[in-house]
């Protein structure tokens, strides 16, 4: 355990532990997600029981214990279910495929790309995955490029940029979730500061997708829509901006879209809880990550890991906007080993949270810089999951994407320059209120 302020450096092996395991195996087999990432997290949560010799082993295990089942990590837990379930009985009941066709009726022919970003936009801000807006996307714009002189290397890319809008600011997205628990804020607060740092953002994506495909048209073909299956997701977005408890949210979701279901006749009852079981099915390994990560954390902590990593990030930090910049780079690093948003900042989550105590820098813009630069990297990533999907139903290399990819570029730049000028500037009172 940690006797000064600099912490103990070697408690920090778990965490190499499971880098060498999830990269190695990458590197090696020259696939990212060979090796399970659950395996690596708990051989690395038994190495950071195996060490410290000074705590007898029932010690270290409850401490843990304590870490793994923390409130907030329960909490966790308990959202990702009841966002798996509600994606699923949705989108089984058609709402993806009324929302796709009923945008792809709207939008001009000439403007097909700059629709397509805006469609995955909203697609993956009512689903809260960026995974599933691609999987519903991805032939669409392969179809557009087809018609079109259009690259399909751009066609995903915005397709890709518009998924990680959502993944970045759903209320029901495993990054929001992750970032708002490890900060202790609320999501509507959360949403309200990360919206405005990403949106000029999506804007300038918006211009620069339509600057590039002017003039281009496809002739797509017009398919049915009910817009009663779009409500729950609409239902979703309001009540959650309008401040109701995150449980009652989707709760009614679930309810909400599941009758809709059963009255038009896609559902019948059993179905609708099988789909309910199979949305929390889906999330079940990253509940358990977070569950396993968080008592890992707890056992580093006790150790001096944190208080050392502490040290080293913000050493030379003399502000707040180092200290907020310490938090992007941490995060970023963290996606760049780990290939994946969610668990990047349930990991660096803790030491964020340190670091914005320390440095008095408000839970909401905290949060913010977690899931701002988690999904800019994400998005950046050629052997991330949503590269690798988008690249495999165009078959092309996911490497030809980068230079499309606007929007992940962007939402960094802004991140940076949001650091840079101090946005959003709260309110005395509004941060006393928010950091107490």
């Amino acid at each position: 355990m940690s006797t000064n302020n600099k912490g103990n450096p070697w408690a920090l092996v778990p965490f190499v532990v499971f880098l060498i395991l999830f990269i190695g195996s990458g590197v090696i087999t020259r696939d990212f997600y060979s090796f399970p990432v659950i395996v690596a997290i708990a051989i690395a949560s038994a190495t950071a029981l195996a060490m410290n010799r000074k705590e007898s082993f029932n010690q270290k295990v409850e401490i843990f214990c304590k870490g793994a089942g923390d409130s907030n990590i329960m909490l966790m837990v308990i959202i990702f279910l009841l966002a798996g379930a509600f994606s699923e009985v949705a989108n089984g009941m058609g709402a993806v495929e009324s929302t796709v066709n009923l945008a792809l009726s709207v939008f001009p022919q000439n403007l097909l790309m700059v629709g397509i970003f805006i469609i995955a936009c909203f697609i993956s801000l009512s689903m809260g995955t960026s995974m599933g807006t691609i999987v519903a996307l991805a032939p669409i714009g392969v179809g557009i490029s087809e018609q079109t002189d259009i690259s399909l290397a751009l066609s995903m890319a915005a397709v890709i940029g518009g998924a990680m809008f959502g993944d970045n600011l759903s209320f029901i997205s495993d990054t929001t979730i992750a970032a708002v628990r490890t900060q202790g804020t609320k999501m509507k607060d959360k949403f309200k500061v990360n919206f405005f740092i990403v949106l000029p953002a999506a804007i300038i994506t918006c211009v620069i997708l339509g600057f590039l495909t002017m003039g281009e048209q496809a002739a797509i073909s017009q398919h049915s829509y009910n817009w009663v299956k779009i409500l729950p997701y609409l239902c979703v977005l309001i009540t959650a901006l309008a401040g109701v408890n995150v449980f009652l949210v989707l709760s009614i979701g679930i309810v909400f879209a599941g009758s809709i279901g059963l009255a038009d006749g896609s559902y019948q009852l059993m179905g609708v809880i099988q789909k309910m079981g199979d949305g929390m099915a889906g999330m079940y390994e990253i509940s358990f990550l977070a569950i396993l990560i968080a008592g890992m954390v707890s056992v580093i902590k006790h150790n001096g890991g944190i208080d050392y990593l502490l040290h080293v990030v913000t050493r030379n930090s003399k502000s707040r906007k180092g200290a907020e910049f310490s938090i992007a780079g941490l995060v970023g690093l963290t996606n760049l080993s780990t290939a994946n948003n969610t668990i990047s900042i349930i990991i660096a989550g803790p030491l964020a949270k340190n670091i914005s105590e320390k440095y008095g820098i408000d839970p909401r813009k905290s949060a913010s810089l977690l899931d701002v630069f988690a999904c800019c990297i994400q998005g950046l990533i050629p052997y991330g999951a949503q590269l690798l999907v988008a690249a495999g139903v165009a078959q092309i290399s996911p490497v030809s994407i980068l230079p499309y990819s606007f929007y992940p570029v962007l939402i960094g730049i802004c991140g940076v320059i949001a650091i840079l000028i101090g946005f959003p500037r709260f309110s005395g009172s509004e941060e006393k209120k928010h950091t107490s």
